[in-house]
């Protein structure tokens, strides 16, 4: 009897002293289980399903087709969109011709401009010679007038004939009529550049304003015809009042060494018609991007490595964009979600050792991890209807706070954990903690 106590004693303390010792260092719940990343599956585009490629429990890498819509519906679209961009790039290079037609035109009224500055200092400079003119008329009328002085003088002395003296009258008014020609000569010269007929009081009649030749009607209509056609390349005048001058001094401004061919080639570049072209361009092949990207989306993927399940589509199938057809949860992305109570919180930090024991495995099989981190609130704050307990009915019950273990060395394909499954994990709250965040409530 006394050895069958102490074998008894003995067994008591080998499995008694372990458990002491668990309970002595580590802080430990029955409320946990296994958790993870769920993704689901929705198609981008909306279309008849035509093959599914997977089932339920069926393992899925990322980037594996899992169905597929029916494409044709957006091959149609992406040649209409081909089309239209092929239309795009034909109507740019109409645009960039047609810009440089209105560039030819524009460099035209330019030089039309500069001949109707010239026309009205021609017309100046004939009008100084018709007033040249008109003195000359003027000389040899009062040289007439001399003459036919000097022979009636004499005509009584018999010192000239009869005839001489006629002809000498006759001198005096052929004499008059060239100067009154002349004279109507330069009223119509001045009447031409928009002058007086007769000029002011003090003035003379050769007398012009010094910018006529920028304020000459025919000139402004040059440069009104000039600023239209530049307006459909995109150039506006500093001032609709601008003089040819001012107008031209401040086109020349648009290149800092007033080089004209880098002005023309500039405006060809900026021009409204161009922009609008590639403008149209641009939208024709993002429409086609569009188009190419619906056509690749009719192979719905897997965007995570995992598990298929919760599959509810088949073949003729109608989708809608969002539809949920499937779940694929993730392998790897697993952690274990840890309701410890308020008591038992004091001591837990950040980096802390936890052993977790799995009720699927038993003793065979013990998982190591960490803790991560804290949830923001009890189970009893983030339920769906938290309790109200301002109604005065209010019994204090002890809370719990799910706190979240990251695994570490885990291996799915060894010794795979399900989402779902019970844990009791064992944080050793005496060991001191390690990684990131080590030794925090709150993560930074």
């Amino acid at each position: 009897m006394p050895i069958c106590g102490l074998v008894l004693l003995a067994v008591c303390l080998y499995f008694l002293i372990p458990w002491v010792k668990i309970a002595l260092n580590t802080v430990s719940t029955d409320d946990a289980y296994v958790n993870g990343h769920v993704t689901l599956v929705a198609p981008r585009v909306p279309g008849q399903v035509v093959e599914v490629l997977v089932d339920d429990n069926n393992r899925v890498k990322k980037g594996e087709v899992l169905l597929r819509l029916d494409p044709e519906p957006y091959r149609v679209q992406l040649a209409i969109r081909q089309a239209a961009v092929t239309g795009a790039e034909a109507d740019e290079v109409a645009a960039q011709a047609q810009v440089r037609s209105l560039v030819g035109q524009a460099r035209s009224h330019r030089f039309k401009l500069e001949h109707a500055m010239e026309e009205v200092q021609n017309q100046i400079a004939n009008l100084r010679a018709a007033v040249a003119t008109l003195a000359s008329k003027n000389a040899t009328l009062d040289l007439s007038k001399s003459n036919l002085k000097r022979g009636e003088e004499l005509a009584p002395k018999g010192g000239i004939s009869k005839e001489e003296l006629d002809q000498r009258r006759q001198s005096v008014k052929v004499a008059e009529a060239d100067v009154d020609r002349a004279l109507q000569a330069v009223y119509a010269i001045r009447v031409g550049l928009g002058l007086p007929a007769e000029p002011p009081k003090g003035k003379a009649l050769g007398d012009v304003p010094d910018d006529l030749e920028q304020t000459f009607s025919s000139v402004r209509q040059a440069l009104g015809t000039l600023i239209q056609s530049a307006a459909q390349l995109g150039y506006f005048p500093i001032s609709w009042n601008a003089t040819p001058k001012q107008a031209l001094a401040d086109f020349y401004k648009r290149d800092p060494e007033g080089n004209l061919e880098r002005i023309y080639d500039n405006i060809i570049r900026n021009a409204p018609a161009i922009n609008q072209a590639r403008a149209k361009l641009l939208q024709a092949q993002s429409d086609l991007d569009e188009a190419k990207l619906n056509l690749r989306y009719c192979d719905v993927v897997s965007e995570i490595d995992g598990v298929v399940t919760r599959r509810n589509v088949n073949p003729g199938n109608h989708l809608a964009v969002g539809q949920n057809v499937m779940a694929v949860r993730s392998l790897t992305e697993i952690w274990i979600d840890a309701n410890f109570k308020e008591t038992q919180l004091a001591d837990l930090r950040i980096g802390q050792r936890v052993r977790c024991e799995v009720d699927m495995y038993g003793s065979r099989r013990e998982y190591e991890g960490r803790i991560t981190g804290f949830t923001m609130g009890t189970g009893q704050t983030l339920a769906l209807l938290p309790p109200q307990n301002a109604t005065g009915n209010f019994v204090k019950i002890v809370q719990r706070l799910p706190v979240r273990i990251e695994l570490t060395h885990y291996d799915p394909d060894r010794d795979p954990l399900f989402v779902g499954l019970s844990v009791v994990p064992y944080v050793y709250h005496k060991e001191p903690p390690t990684g990131p965040n080590a030794g925090a409530f709150l993560q930074p």
